[in-house]
């Protein structure tokens, strides 16, 4: 049975990517940040006859991320996606942006999924995948209506690190995923699309991208989105 690893998975889009995953016949390893909150992963892993695990990252946190690639030592890892994202008042523009709304924002959106994509890169085969979950607004050429400023160059910023990354991994199989906007609580009520529409074509994007050499920055369609 083919393993993935999901990075941020207690809730939201990557909850209900774990659960498709395994509603697909995966053994799924999802991640919860607080390891003595109950989430929908741990129901999830309940009624999952051993299929799903629950284990415990805050990505934020460096320190955490070796004892979780010694806790995974020697398993075989098909799939690595780095599910993370938050933001500040999107309707804020740069220049009244506090420094510490834009440190967190950066450092959850950019710097903690390639800290962990570089600490557990070596459980992944080169027949596998590693990805993470972007967004269109990263996407420089796109960007025409301005806001979110901060997400935006989050998002932009995750995307030129993944770039950089791919540059010394040149044979590996890479992925930024735009998976659209979508009714979850970063995405909020007035998202055109919901998770259960969505998921399945994320999925879909992920599973077909396996073993295909080189980065691609895809909506949740398959289509790629202009950097």
């Amino acid at each position: 049975m083919e393993t993935a690893l999901v990075i941020g998975a207690s809730r939201g889009l990557g909850h209900a990517i774990a659960a498709e995953l395994a509603a697909r016949h995966w053994h799924v390893i999802g991640t919860v940040r607080d390891p003595a909150a109950r989430t929908p992963l741990h129901d999830l892993a309940d009624a999952s006859a051993g299929r799903v695990e629950v284990e415990h990252l805050d990505i934020t946190e460096p320190d955490q991320l070796p004892p979780l690639r010694e806790r995974l030592a020697g398993r075989r890892i098909d799939v690595l996606f780095v599910n993370a994202g938050t933001t500040n008042n999107p309707a804020t523009p740069i220049g009244e942006v506090s420094t510490a709304d834009f440190v967190e924002v950066m450092v959850t959106n950019a710097l903690s999924p390639m800290r962990v994509i570089e600490a557990l890169q070596d459980l992944v085969p080169p027949d596998g995948l590693i990805g993470a979950m972007s967004s269109g607004q990263g996407s420089i050429t796109n960007n025409t209506a301005g806001s979110r400023e901060v997400y935006r160059a989050s998002k932009a910023a995750l995307n030129m690190l993944m770039r950089s990354f791919a540059a010394r991994q040149a044979d590996r199989a890479l992925l930024l995923m735009a998976p659209g906007w979508i009714r979850t609580a970063l995405g909020g009520d007035q998202a055109p699309f919901t998770v259960e529409e969505s998921v399945p074509l994320i999925v879909d994007v992920l599973l077909a991208k396996l073993g295909k050499p080189g980065l691609e920055f895809l909506d949740r369609e398959g289509k790629t989105v202009p950097w």
